[in-house]
């Protein structure tokens, strides 16, 4: 508690500093919930098994960040939530589901090659250090072990779309005896319950019917811009940002997708002449584009109007979105069972291993 006490009158002193340094950064975001999660873990847990379980979710999401790269997929940098774990956020959707369960895999593979690896350190370290170690390990394996559960939207649930839908159905009733009588989990519990709530919308409610979505959406032109155009904008910029509500609350727009299956959405507001083209995080029919806050924003490049848009859509998911080769399905499918199994030895092993090197201590 004094070292954890000796940071916050740090942070407290320099952290003005800290976050002019940390705005420059381009993973600032993603590294402040890093150390964010190592301070929350240390309060329950020692510093050094904190800093050990960050690591064992860091490398997990590398290997889903390395495998979306192969992809070609564009994703964020993992982003930790204390006693949630980590996650990366992809800026759009596999378009197939081998790609999906490729990306999916990615995680539990580099995440169990990471535990493994303290697993040999600490075997061979030896003392406090090497068991502690081996407690870290031991925390990997279970958390890539778990991960496996084909539940959606754990690596399991995704993994399960290359080889076979019916595997959500063990889920939903082995993953609920798993969460209830093993994991006693409140988080994992909410999870599945999610998780039957998708299939039921998916499959019974509106069987053959995408899914409906709200997307938010960010436009930004420069003031000046409007100011040449003949707009006169006051320095206090509530009043024109309200008569910009009313002159226009629903966008005209265009849509296309361009050969790699990315869908792309041209929004007009005609009065602005303002244009601009985004890319849509995954394909779908497009019903309407709302205009649902403007604010003005003040950057070093001078002062632009931000508007907020709100798109309203129906997501497609093509009919051969689940069709997968026989032999395709068998290599994931063997790849899947074999990582699962694999897993639960190393966490028997590092069990036995554990309690033994403890004993000699």
């Amino acid at each position: 508690m004094w070292f954890l006490g000796a940071i916050g009158v740090f942070l407290l002193g320099a952290g003005k500093n800290i976050l002019v340094v940390l705005k420059s950064v381009k993973f600032a975001g993603p590294l402040l919930s890093m150390l964010i999660s190592v301070g929350a873990y240390a309060v329950i847990f020692p510093l050094e098994f904190a800093v050990g379980l960050v690591l064992m979710l860091l490398i997990h999401e590398l290997g889903h960040v390395i495998a979306a790269k192969q992809k070609g997929l564009p994703v964020s940098a993992p982003f930790f939530i204390p006693f949630l774990g980590a996650l990366i956020s992809m800026k759009r959707n596999p378009r197939d589901a081998v790609t999906e369960a490729y990306i999916a895999i990615g995680g539990p593979v580099l995440g169990t090659a990471g535990a493994v690896a303290a697993f040999l350190i600490g075997l061979n370290l030896g003392g406090e250090w090497g068991q502690l170690l081996l407690v870290i390990a031991y925390v990997g394996f279970l958390l890539n072990l778990v991960n496996l559960l084909p539940i959606h939207p754990l690596d399991g649930g995704r993994i399960s779309t290359a080889v076979t839908r019916w595997l959500w159905l063990v889920g939903l009733i082995g993953g609920l005896i798993v969460i209830i009588y093993f994991l006693r989990s409140p988080l994992f519990f909410i999870i599945w319950v999610l998780f039957a709530w998708e299939l039921f919308q998916k499959y019974v409610k509106r069987k053959g019917k995408g899914k409906k979505l709200e997307i938010g959406a960010k436009l930004e032109i420069p003031v000046e811009t409007l100011l040449q155009q003949g707009f006169i904008i006051p320095s206090g910029s509530e009043q024109f940002n309200n008569i910009l509500s009313i002159i226009k609350k629903e966008l005209t727009f265009s849509t296309y997708s361009i050969l790699d299956g990315q869908q792309k959405l041209k929004l007009i507001w005609e009065e602005l002449d303002l244009k601009q083209t985004i890319d849509l995080p995954m394909q779908g029919i497009i019903h309407k584009v709302d205009v649902s806050q403007i604010e003005t924003v003040q950057k070093e490049s001078g002062r632009f109007i931000k508007i907020h848009c709100v798109i309203d859509l129906e997501q497609f998911e093509p009919d051969n979105y689940y069709n997968v080769p026989n032999a395709t399905r068998w290599r994931y499918g063997l790849a899947y069972g074999a990582l699962a199994v694999f897993l639960g030895y190393m966490l028997y092993m590092t069990s036995v291993v554990g309690q033994q090197t403890l004993s000699n201590l």
